[in-house]
């Protein structure tokens, strides 16, 4: 993390099920990968998509679609909540309520809560 601190992540169900059927030699899930590398795998399913896309639509789903207070949003996003003293005060990183979040964001994820005006998402053309 930038802050320095430990950013401790909770997977969704459907993610734990995923990464379960991947083949691994050790704790890591992607080996010898960088965030640049699992961008450009990105980037060649589709043109122009980055990091900070996934997380602005994250954020915003949050925001709009769901009662989740803000800060268990801005937790799940790695960011500080709240001013100096608010963070001298705030020990714990709110992870059950994270995983709920999580549980949550993986249901929209895989079309069980259904939105008008959705696109698919299709291959580039080689």
């Amino acid at each position: 993390m930038k802050s320095g601190r430990d950013h401790r992540v909770p997977l969704s169900y459907p993610a734990v099920v995923l990464l379960s059927k991947l083949p691994r030699q050790d704790d890591r899930v992607f080996p010898g990968m960088g965030q640049h590398a699992i961008l450009k795998a990105l980037q060649r399913i589709v043109a122009g998509v980055t990091a900070h896309g996934f997380r602005s639509s994250f954020s915003d789903w949050c925001a709009e679609q769901t009662n989740f207070p803000s800060e268990v949003r801005e937790m799940a996003l790695g960011h500080a909540v709240g001013d100096k003293v608010e963070a001298a005060y705030r020990r714990g990183d709110l992870l059950q309520k994270r995983r709920q979040l999580a549980e949550a964001w993986a249901r929209f994820c895989s079309g069980g809560v259904k939105q008008g005006g959705v696109v698919a998402l299709r291959a580039r053309a080689s």
